[in-house]
């Protein structure tokens, strides 16, 4: 008599999980306690609704990882994991159209007279020269986004050559790969807060170009850092033999994410910082 529970088809059945129910409700907690603080109330429920998340975050990867190694990532399975991270990709590149389309907005259309008070903040120009203000000192290109460009560059081929590395079962330059482009993902995070602090222009200012600037840099930034953790997690993986040629897919994952943080930085330098630069006022040692 044939075993009613065995298993005749490609995809995995995830055991039951406590981690959707726990990650939502987390999720609110972090929500409610970040309404708190924002109004004025302490910061310990947001704090906790965070600590919570991101032990969600680490527990469930941790049972995926668990399922990988038992077997449960069929071909099936791992071509569905694919589309999964692509599909998150595609709304990440969503997500920065959003940010690209205020700071085009607002730069192609500064003396658009049909928005509100649009002329009277930018002056009609671009950068901005508000009407009885100054013109925005802003940053020169060619100094410190300059090399973060060249360090993001750099950091994409280096992925690259662990991912090569990794597929012709090069353990050594597998994990060397990776902790290069790590220090290159952490000395980027550096100079961009150097850059900012140094800025001549803050988001509180209130200012049109500041707003737009933060907004598509600095979620960059925070795009960096989030894809450094994850490839500090892969070189943690590296060493302990996780990835093997054919089963890799945390990993793949983590490269793919990593280019995205570099074709997206290439957009933000030509159009930000470059083109946005033309007839700047750029100050001394920017």
């Amino acid at each position: 008599m044939a075993d009613a529970h065995a298993k005749n088809h490609d995809y995995h059945l995830v055991d039951p999980s406590p981690w959707p129910f726990v990650g939502s409700m987390s999720a609110l907690i972090l929500a409610i306690g970040a309404i708190v603080w924002m109004h004025g109330g302490t910061s310990i429920v947001a704090l906790i609704g965070l600590a919570l998340v991101l032990y969600t975050m680490f527990m469930w990867w941790r049972d995926v990882i668990i399922e990988a190694h038992k077997g449960d990532h069929t071909p099936v399975v791992s071509l569905h994991l694919r589309y999964g991270m692509l599909l998150f990709i595609a709304s990440e590149v969503m997500f920065f159209v959003a940010w690209f389309w205020a700071y085009f907005d607002a730069s192609l259309f500064s003396g658009e007279a049909i928005q509100a008070a649009r002329v009277a903040a930018t002056g009609g120009v671009w950068p901005p020269a508000p009407v009885g203000g100054e013109a925005t000192k802003i940053f020169d290109p060619w100094h410190l986004p300059l090399i973060n460009t060249l360090i993001l560059l750099t950091s994409g081929t280096t992925v690259t050559w662990a991912h090569h590395a990794l597929l012709n079962n090069d353990r050594k330059g597998l994990i060397n790969g990776l902790i290069l482009t790590v220090v290159l993902g952490v000395i980027f995070t550096i100079v961009q807060a150097y850059e900012y602090a140094h800025a001549a222009f803050a988001f509180r200012d209130g200012n049109i170009y500041g707003s737009t600037f933060f907004m598509a840099t600095g979620f960059h930034g925070f795009h960096v850092i989030i894809g450094t953790i994850f490839l500090i997690v892969c070189l943690f993986r590296a060493m302990k033999g996780h990835f093997t040629p054919q089963q890799h897919f945390g990993f793949e994952a983590a490269a793919w994410y990593w280019h995205f943080v570099d074709v997206v930085w290439l957009f933000l330098f030509a159009a930000i910082y470059i083109w946005g630069s033309y007839g700047a006022a750029i100050p001394a040692g920017h």
